[in-house]
């Protein structure tokens, strides 16, 4: 019996995907543009928040004041640049979503698997990728206080440019091809 209602859910999904394939894909792409433009904007502001004198270059030098209007001052610019139009397209994707039809919208997605409430890993591993690029760089043995503030943010875009490469660009194309996998299949 769950298993012809799993069916009736992954049917409903694909017919969902087949239909409104368009705003499907507009979707995925603004999710990809605005993580991309959060970490453009991110690093111009990096780069002002120094040049300004907002926060000094140097890691040592910075007081908990430092820490605090940095931190303040990303936040504003990420909402005001990226959450603001965020939040206009969420608007106009509600509204959309409201105007389907209650047969389309409802029982399209099923109840999480267990695996999506699992938590907690990704902060050791971004610590151990983080690790691994310090060494990469030959800063193993230098002291923390002495590098620069654009390191430390390189480093970390780095780190996201490589999760991108070894896990979303194989998942995207599993994703891509299993789409029109099922597009080209019968109806």
């Amino acid at each position: 019996m769950t298993q012809e209602i799993e069916l009736e859910k992954a049917s409903d999904g694909k017919k969902f995907i087949r239909k409104h394939w368009n705003m499907v894909a507009v979707f995925a792409a603004a999710c990809i543009l605005a993580f991309i433009s959060a970490v453009y904007v991110f690093l111009w502001f990096v780069g002002n928040a120094q040049s300004t004198g907002l926060v000094p270059a140097n890691l040592n030098m910075w007081a908990m004041n430092n820490v605090v209007s940095f931190v303040l001052s990303a936040i504003f610019w990420e909402l005001v640049l990226i959450g603001i139009p965020v939040a206009i397209g969420a608007i106009l994707g509600w509204q959309w979503w409201k105007r389907l039809p209650d047969e389309e919208k409802y029982n399209l997605f099923g109840k999480g698997s267990r695996s999506c409430r699992a938590g907690g890993a990704v902060s050791p591993l971004l610590f151990i990728a983080f690790a691994i690029k310090v060494y990469a760089d030959g800063n193993w043995n230098q002291a923390i206080a002495s590098w620069k503030l654009d390191y430390v943010v390189g480093s970390m875009i780095t780190i996201l440019v490589w999760i991108a490469a070894i896990f979303a660009i194989p998942a995207a194309i599993g994703v891509i091809w299993w789409i029109r996998h099922e597009m080209n299949k019968n109806p």
